[in-house]
């Protein structure tokens, strides 16, 4: 059932091919990954994945290790649904290879690109995306990390928060306020090494759901000006963009969960026997599954048009929050409808639907909380006002 979609005319063959691909590659590669810490276990699905060519569909430019010219928003969007389908934590280890990586592959040099995304796509190098602050979230624009030119230098200053790979990552990019202009105009982007002294993992975090995540800190963090991605000013925009990459691609994980969680509904649905039948002759019991299936195609469907208008070079700006929102918050419902399903079991640590439980919140926040969705989508609304006919 999961791949019904994969038969809809926003994909082609080849997108086909890729999910059918990946997924037996998924069911036979993802399994337990007992005895490993987080850390550990990240690292191995980063090399593996990489090993087995699928990091290629998060990194752009054939020269430099990617599958083709540009990232391909349909095949990021079948990878992410199909990795969290089976496994969370494979699904975030490749996207943040892209997402990580995203602004060097948009708008880095050809000695960056050189340098850096062919370790990236395979899984040589952790890459991790560094924009949030404690007091800069929903509104990036607003972070103080700073980065001071010095001769062929940029000294940064300041901290970051949220940084997932933080701790694990082998690079960070990170954007720093460098003060060309007020605002977001004044903000530049920038390759941190890892091993760059002044750069300090000030904090470990443990979200929710499992994954590597710091608080970084930066001091008097000396980088050379060949390590600045795009020109002075521009790192606000080349974040921007490289989020409107990646956001779509959050809806399609956050659809892997929610079949996930209606599969395993199912599943306990048909089995689970109670006063004389099973949990599914119940008239309740089928009402649910009917909005689950339901609520997830809705969103699948919003999700593979944002994918391929993005493919056909059309902005996706109201499109893609459209489908991050729906799928997100819809995921969320299915997968509270499963843990219902599943009564007791559904809330003991480690069943798989308490684990979907965890996995989905984080998804209705990061790369834009609901809100920042619904804000964007009203702006997009207004600025074009629909007419009465």
């Amino acid at each position: 059932m999961s791949g019904d979609h994969w038969d809809w005319p926003f994909l082609t063959d080849d997108h086909r091919a890729l999910g059918s691909s990946l997924d037996a590659w998924a069911a036979a590669h993802l399994v337990d990954g007992a005895g490993l810490d987080v850390d550990d276990r990240c690292r191995t699905l980063v090399r593996d994945l990489g090993a087995a060519g699928w990091l290629r569909y998060a990194v752009a430019g054939a020269d430099f290790g990617g599958h083709g010219a540009a990232i391909d928003t349909r095949a990021l969007c079948l990878a992410r649904e199909t990795l969290a389908r089976y496994d969370a934590l494979a699904d975030f280890a490749f996207a943040m290879q892209g997402l990580g990586s995203g602004a060097i592959s948009l708008a880095g040099s050809d000695e960056q690109k050189r340098r850096y995304l062919p370790r990236v796509a395979s899984g040589r190098a952790l890459a991790a995306f560094a924009l949030s602050e404690s007091g800069a979230g929903s509104d990036a624009a607003a972070l103080s990390c700073a980065a001071r030119a010095d001769g062929g230098h940029y000294v940064l200053d300041g901290e970051k928060t949220w940084i997932s790979n933080g701790g694990i990552a082998d690079f960070y990019v990170v954007f720093a306020r460098t003060g060309e202009a007020e605002g977001a105009r004044g903000i530049s982007a920038f390759i941190v090494d890892a091993d760059t002294p002044g750069l300090h993992i000030a904090e470990r975090i443990e979200p929710i759901s499992p994954h590597p995540m710091a608080r970084l800190r930066f001091e008097s963090c000396r980088v050379p000006d060949t390590q600045r991605i795009g020109t002075p000013g521009e790192g606000f925009a080349i974040a921007m963009r490289t989020l409107d990459v990646f956001r779509t691609s959050v809806a399609a994980a956050a659809l892997g969960f929610a079949r996930h969680a209606l599969a395993a509904a199912l599943e306990h649905a048909t089995t689970r026997r109670m006063f004389g039948g099973v949990l599914s002759d119940f008239q309740l019991s089928r009402a649910k599954l009917a909005q689950m299936a339901t609520t997830i195609d809705a969103a699948a469907l919003l999700t593979y048009r944002a994918a391929w208008q993005r493919d056909r070079g059309r902005s996706v700006t109201r499109e893609a929050a459209m489908a991050k929102m729906a799928a997100t918050e819809g995921a969320q419902q299915v997968i509270d409808a499963a843990v219902q399903l599943h009564g007791g079991l559904g809330v003991v640590h480690g069943h798989p639907v308490e684990q979907l439980y965890r996995d989905i919140r984080a998804l209705r926040i990061y790369e834009g909380a609901t809100e920042v969705q619904q804000l964007i989508i009203a702006r997009e609304l207004l600025r074009v006002p629909a007419r009465v006919s």
